[in-house]
């Protein structure tokens, strides 16, 4: 049996916020909206298919490596509209 590892809980921790977007957006507009202040709702979207994406492939061991430079682009972009805003 295989043993579950800090990355897989994470990648799923992830996922799971991810999907928390599109289940309750309102929750994330106070966080979204100072970032992406037009068309808030798409951007939580977005967001919220980014993290779910990231978080799955970061979860499953064959495809890790490609979800952790996905989490570094998605950082990056974050990063930069925070600081453009």
């Amino acid at each position: 049996m295989a043993s579950i590892t800090l990355p897989t809980v994470a990648g799923v921790a992830l996922a799971a916020t991810g999907a928390a977007h599109f289940v309750a957006p309102d929750a994330f507009r106070p966080i979204t909206e100072p970032v992406f202040p037009d068309d808030t709702r798409t951007w939580t979207y977005r967001n919220g298919a980014s993290e779910l994406a990231i978080g799955t492939a970061i979860a499953i061991p064959a495809t890790r490596k490609i979800g952790l430079v996905g989490l570094a682009v998605y950082v990056g972009f974050l990063g930069f509209r925070a600081a453009t805003a």
